[in-house]
Parts: C-alpha cells; structure tokens; sequence
C-alpha cells in the first residue's frame, strides 16, 4: 500500500486491470501540469487494458490468441509485450512464462472474480506444498516478436497471458512523468515510482491474512510487485482451491509453502516476475530472486525480509 506525501499533490484512482488502480504526481512539469499528467496516465493505462485485456473477446490479446495462424500481424505495442515477456521467461528459467492462458482458463479462472476464498480455509484444503518448475516444453520458447515486422509468430493454440505484466504496462506510463517532482504509478499492488529524486515515498506491506503493515520500505524510484495467492482464489470443479498462480510445469495452481512475496527492482517491468519467481520457488529457494530486496510471507503469517544483495 503506498502512503501519500504530505505535501500537495494529484490523485486519480480508478478501476482498472480487474484491480484497484491509482497515480499520485507530485509537481508540475515541463509539459503538462500535475493534473493532466496524472490524467493522461489514467488515460494510458485504461487503453492499454483494452488492448491486452484476456476477458474481453475483441481485445487485441484476446484476437490473437484466437488467431489460427502461426504468423500474424500486430500492433507495434503487442510486439513490445512479447518480446519483454519472453525476456523475463528466458530471466527466471521459464518459471514466469507468459503461454499459459489456456491453463488458466482449465483452472477456472475465465473471467474476473468479485470476491476470493478466504486463505486460512484455502490452505487447510490445499494439497501438498511443492516447489514449482518450468513447462518442460518450454512452450514459450516457440513464440516470437519481430518489432520490424510487427509480426508475432507462434503454434497455433498456445495462448498468451498478460495477467503477470502490470509492471510492464505501469513502466510504459510513467515514461512521461520523468520531469515532475515526484509521481507513482499503482496496478492493483504493482508500483512504480520515479520523479527528479528528491521525494522519498513510503510504501507498506501489508499481510494477507490480517492487513498489518509487515515492513515499510522508503523509496525514491524503482518498482515494487507483491504477488501472492490470497486474492483471486476460488474452489475448483473439484472442490479443491486455486488461484491464478500456475505452476507452469503441471499447469495447475502453485502452493509452495508461500502465500505472499513482494519485490523490489529498479523497474516495475522486472519487479513483477521477480516476486512470482520468488514465490513458485518456496520457502528455500525465494531469497535468490530477490537480489533487490523484499518480503516473503510463509503460511503461519510469519514474514522476512530480504536485504538488497551488496
């Protein structure tokens, strides 16, 4: 949770990404006054929804990966998406692979969700806790972006998901608020903060199960991405619970021993799939994703958190 400055400052919440969504811009700048910076953000960020939008049937995302075409032609902002997605998979190993919308749709998650199944209930019905791994197909690696094509090239039938890349699309917007004072960007928990650096912000951790605040962190700039499976949960057809978190080696919700694990980066692009590698690793093996420091949550609500590698 981001804690405002004291000083005057612009606030826009809305809705957006199937979250809570605001931008918090600190001064003018050389273009545009805080108002109409912040407004402008808003503005960004809801077309970019439209465009990579996965429950919406005309969306540009939805449109290709109902595409039965193995190359087809998109839009210059498309190709920026893959390319970064596949690079962020090629980061982690594969852990945070972007090709896994049709399992998420077998998991159960097809469209927004107005509530979640409350986590103590969903961790006393969850299965065996296992560390997660990569597709042993490696599926994303037989996708492609060529940004002098504007074409996107992949198998018929592997569908792309942009759930994970908020980060990315928070980066995109806040390219132009370099020039004010300070401003911060919030998808639905995924910040991005930046400005000319004299502003410090506070930005909370909060707990899953109860709300406290587990750390705060002071920061000028960078990103922050907390990803956990306390929200977006449900019961199966199964009855079992899940959540949109997919161990991408079985296709099926992951639960590693983690409910919760927020990361710091100096983008919000790289933040977000760190924190997701972090938490399909488990308890053993989360500290090494996180080399520019956060916070891990286990299951009895007990928290650590992780120094900046030196």
């Amino acid at each position: 949770m981001l804690a405002p400055p004291a000083s005057r400052h612009v606030v826009r919440t809305f809705r957006c990404f199937g979250a809570g969504c605001a931008v918090h811009v600190t001064g003018d700048g050389p273009q545009r006054d805080a108002a109409d910076a912040a407004r402008a953000v808003v503005d960004r960020l809801v077309g970019l929804h439209g465009r990579f939008g996965r429950f919406d049937r005309h969306s540009e995302l939805s449109l290709l990966n109902r595409d039965p075409r193995h190359a087809v032609r998109v839009s210059a902002e498309m190709v920026r998406f893959v390319r970064a997605a596949l690079a962020m998979a090629q980061r982690t190993g594969g852990l945070v692979d972007p090709t896994l919308g049709r399992a998420l749709e077998r998991a159960g998650y097809a469209s927004d969700l107005d509530g979640s199944l409350p986590l103590p209930l969903a961790l006393r019905l969850t299965p065996a806790r296992r560390a997660a791994g990569p597709d042993p197909e490696e599926r994303w690696r037989t996708v492609a972006g060529d940004s002098d094509t504007s074409v996107v090239t992949r198998p018929p039938g592997v569908e792309l998901d942009t759930g994970g890349y908020k980060g990315l699309f928070a980066d995109w917007a806040g390219a132009a608020l370099g020039g004010h004072q300070s401003f911060a960007i919030d998808c639905g928990g995924d910040l991005l903060l930046g400005g000319d650096g004299t502003r410090v912000r506070e930005v909370r951790v909060d707990s899953p199960f109860d709300g406290r605040v587990l750390h705060t962190f002071s920061l000028r700039a960078g990103g922050v991405a907390t990803t956990g499976i306390g929200r977006r949960s449900w019961l199966d057809g199964r009855g079992a619970p899940a959540h949109h978190v997919l161990d991408p080696s079985t296709g099926r919700p992951a639960f590693t021993g983690l409910v919760q694990v927020t990361a710091l980066a100096p983008t919000a692009l790289v933040a977000e799939p760190l924190a997701k590698a972090a938490l399909l690793s488990g308890p053993d093996g989360a500290h090494r994703w996180l080399v520019h420091g956060g916070v891990v949550v286990g299951e009895d609500g007990s928290h650590r958190v992780v120094r900046p590698c030196a």
